[in-house]
C-alpha cells in the first residue's frame, strides 16, 4: 500500500449527503471558509431519503469506497471507542463495529438513526451506541473518544473550527481524526466541484481548531483523501 505524506497542496472535497437531509430547513451559517451552506445542501436535496439509502450501501459505492483498504489503513481498532459522525445507514459503524471497535453512530438526521437502529437490531451487533447530534457540536463528553471519523461529510459543517475543536475536546490526547472525502476535481462521484472543499482549506481550518500534526493519503482511494489529524 503506497502512502504519501504531503503538505496541504492538492485540491480535495467532501459533500455530506448524511447530514443535508434536515439541513434545508434549518437556518444556514457560513461555513469555515466563509461560504454560504445552502448550495452544496441543494444538490443534495434533489434526492429523498429512501435515495440517499439506496445509493449509500449500493455496490457503486463499495466499488469506489473500497471499505477494505480503508479499514486495513486505521489498523487495530478492537476495543477502541470511535465516533462515525455522519454516520447516516451504518455503512462505516458497522464495519468498525465488526473489526472489535466500541462505535458511536452519530447523526443529525431521525430517518437515518431509525433506518441504523433497525438495522443493529436485526444483525444483533451490540457494540454500536447510537447518538443524534446537533448541528453545531459532536455531543462528545471530554476524552470521551480513541478516534473520530468522518466520510463524505466535512463539507456541510458550519462553524468548522469552532466545530473541530470540541472533536478535539473529545478525543483522548493520544487519539486522532480521520477525514475521508473527495478530490476537488471533476471525478464520476461527489458532488459538483464548486462544492467542495480543497485540502489546504481543510488543513488550515483543522490548525485552528488545535490540530498540528497531518497525515494526508491520495494513492489509497481513486477519488477520495484521506486526512489523518491528531
Amino acid at each position: 500500500m503506497k502512502k504519501q505524506i504531503i503538505t496541504a497542496i492538492l485540491a480535495i472535497a467532501s459533500t455530506s449527503t448524511i447530514m443535508a437531509q434536515e439541513h434545508q430547513n434549518k437556518k444556514h451559517h457560513g461555513h469555515g471558509d466563509g461560504k454560504p451552506a445552502h448550495s452544496a445542501n441543494e444538490y443534495m436535496h434533489k434526492a429523498s431519503t429512501d435515495d440517499l439509502i439506496n445509493r449509500f450501501e449500493s455496490k457503486e459505492r463499495d466499488e469506489y469506497q473500497q471499505p477494505h483498504k480503508v479499514m486495513e489503513y486505521l489498523g487495530n481498532i478492537q476495543g477502541k471507542t470511535i465516533m462515525d459522525i455522519g454516520a447516516g445507514t451504518g455503512y462505516f459503524s458497522v464495519k468498525l463495529a465488526k473489526h472489535g471497535a466500541n462505535v458511536i453512530a452519530a447523526d443529525v438526521n431521525d430517518e437515518f438513526q431509525t433506518f441504523l437502529k433497525k438495522r443493529i437490531e436485526d444483525n444483533k451487533i451490540d457494540n454500536i451506541t447510537l447518538r443524534k447530534i446537533p448541528y453545531d457540536s459532536p455531543d462528545l463528553k471530554d476524552n470521551e473518544v480513541d478516534m473520530v471519523l468522518i466520510v463524505n461529510t466535512y463539507h456541510h459543517i458550519d462553524n468548522r473550527v469552532e466545530y473541530f475543536a470540541k472533536v478535539k475536546k473529545g478525543t483522548k490526547n493520544n487519539g486522532e481524526l480521520v477525514v475521508i472525502d473527495f478530490f476537488k476535481t471533476d471525478v464520476p462521484v461527489g458532488p459538483p466541484t464548486d462544492h467542495k472543499v480543497s485540502i489546504d482549506e481543510v488543513i488550515a481550518e483543522l490548525k485552528k481548531a488545535g490540530y498540528t500534526s497531518f497525515e494526508v493519503n491520495v494513492d489509497l482511494l481513486p477519488y477520495q483523501f484521506i486526512i489523518k489529524a491528531k
